[in-house]
């Protein structure tokens, strides 16, 4: 009794190579929705929000003119640092729950 190539029957083998062009398919659709997907994080209440793209491109930073005080750089800084990681936690969250994930990789 012959089982070709690996002990796989020429048919499963036909069958598991279309499960995996199907599975790479649905894994670029979702990569092209998350990568066009905007996400943006507010933070001092209102006063920084920054603006990203799925694929981590930085589309905007809006800051309100009563945040910029010559004396505390600091402050501006840190509420840009706090805003930018806040995105960047959405769109890695969101990445895990929407590109499917292949086991080993």
């Amino acid at each position: 009794m012959a089982y070709g190539f690996g002990g796989f029957g020429g048919g499963n083998m036909q069958q598991l190579m279309r499960q995996a062009q199907k599975m790479q398919q649905e894994m670029q659709r979702a990569r092209a929705e998350l990568d066009a997907k905007e996400f943006s994080s507010v933070v001092g209440g209102g006063m920084v929000e920054i603006t990203m793209l799925g694929d981590k491109t930085l589309k905007q930073i809006k800051i309100k003119k009563e945040v910029v005080d010559p004396d505390d750089v600091e402050m501006l800084e840190d509420l840009i640092v706090s805003a930018f990681n806040d995105v960047m936690a959405k769109i890695d969250i969101e990445e895990k729950q929407t590109i499917p994930q292949i086991p080993g990789m």
